[in-house]
C-alpha cells in the first residue's frame, strides 16, 4: 500500500517507516524532500496527485515548553501553524481527494486529574503545545469515516544516535557517571514504537476512523521506569534519584500530573501493547545485538 507521510524521519516516524516498509511503500514529505507543510499550496498538490490511499500525519513542533513561550502569539505562531493550520490544509486536501487522514496526537490532551482516560473523556489541555495538538484533532474529526486520530504517549524503541527517546536519554547519562532526577509521584505510560506501527496496520487495514489510545499496557511512575531503565541496563538504581512532579517541572509548560490512558479499545481489535517491562527488555536484547555487529 502507498502511504504519504509527514513527519517520516522524527523519532517516532522513522520507526514506522522500518516496521511497516515490508508491507508499505512510503512517500516523504518533509522539507528534505522539498515540501513545506505550512505552504498550502505545495501541500496541497502533493496529496490531491499522490496515488497513496493513505496520508499519514506525523510532522508537529513537539517542543513542549518552546511552545508556551509562543503562546502570546496565538495564531501567528509556530506551533499553531505547524500543528493547526498545516493539519487543516492536510485535511482539505485529503477531503478533495478522498484520502483517508491518520493524525498522530498526544496524552497531552488531557489535564491529568483524573486517574485514567478513555478515549471518549473530554479533552482539557493545559499548555499551548496540548492545545494546538487537540486543535488539530478537532478539525481532523470533521472528515468522518475518512478521519483517524491516535494518541500516543511517552514513546521509546530500540536505540537510533540520531533520534534518542526517553530511555535512552537515561542509559546515556547512567554511562556518562550521572545521577537521575524523576518523579516519584506522577504516573505515566511509556509506549513501545514497534506496538505503534503493529496498531497502525491493523486500524488501516480495517479503514478505521476515530479516535484510539495506541499506548503501552502499563502505567507508572517516572522514577520507577528510571530504576528499570538502570537495573536493566546493567547500571546502579540508586543512582536514580526521586523528586516531586512539581519540583522536576517548577518553571516549565504546564504538564499533565496523570497521563493514564487506557488501550481497550484498540486491544479490541487484537492488537496487544506491551508492558514497559516488555518493552524495555525486548530493547534492551535489540540494542545488544546492534553493538555486537
Amino acid at each position: 500500500m502507498n502511504i504519504l507521510g509527514t513527519g517520516l524521519s522524527g523519532l517516532v516516524g522513522s520507526r514506522i517507516v522500518i516496521c511497516l516498509s515490508p508491507s508499505y511503500t512510503f512517500e516523504h514529505a518533509n522539507l528534505e524532500t522539498g515540501v513545506d507543510i505550512t505552504d498550502q499550496k505545495t501541500i496541497t498538490e502533493l496529496i490531491i496527485t499522490s496515488p497513496a490511499l493513505w496520508v499519514f500525519h506525523f510532522a508537529a513542533m513537539t517542543d513542549v515548553d518552546g511552545s508556551e513561550h509562543q503562546k502570546g502569539q496565538g495564531t501567528k505562531s509556530a506551533a499553531w501553524r505547524v500543528n493547526v493550520q498545516a493539519t487543516e490544509y492536510i485535511i482539505d486536501a485529503c477531503r478533495r481527494s478522498g484520502k483517508h487522514l491518520l493524525y498522530v496526537s498526544t496524552d497531552y490532551v488531557f489535564d491529568g486529574t483524573k486517574d485514567v482516560y478513555r478515549e471518549d473523556d473530554e479533552p482539557h489541555p493545559l499548555g499551548w503545545y496540548a492545545v494546538t495538538k487537540y486543535e488539530g484533532e478537532r478539525r481532523v474529526g470533521t472528515l468522518g469515516p475518512f478521519g483517524l486520530t491516535i494518541r500516543i504517549a511517552n514513546p521509546y524503541k530500540r536505540r537510533d544516535l540520531k533520534k534518542l527517546d526517553f530511555v535512552h536519554k537515561i542509559v546515556d547519562r547512567l554511562k556518562n557517571g550521572q545521577s537521575v532526577r524523576a518523579p516519584r509521584d506522577q504516573i505515566f505510560v511509556p509506549t513501545l514504537v514497534d506496538d505503534v506501527a503493529r496498531a497502525i496496520d491493523v486500524l488501516v487495514g480495517r479503514s478505521a476512523s476515530g479516535v484510539y489510545h495506541v499506548v503501552g499496557s502499563q502505567a507508572l511512575s517516572p522514577y520507577d521506569a528510571a530504576r528499570r531503565i538502570a537495573t536493566t541496563y546493567g547500571f546502579d538504581a540508586s543512582r536514580i534519584m526521586p523528586t516531586t512532579f512539581d519540583e522536576y517541572f517548577r518553571g516549565m509548560a504546564p504538564r499533565p500530573f496523570h497521563g493514564r490512558l487506557i488501550n481497550d479499545k484498540i486491544a479490541r481489535f487484537g492488537v496487544k501493547m506491551s508492558t514497559f517491562d516488555e518493552g524495555l527488555r525486548r530493547i534492551y536484547e535489540e540494542d545488544s545485538v546492534g553493538e555486537s555487529l
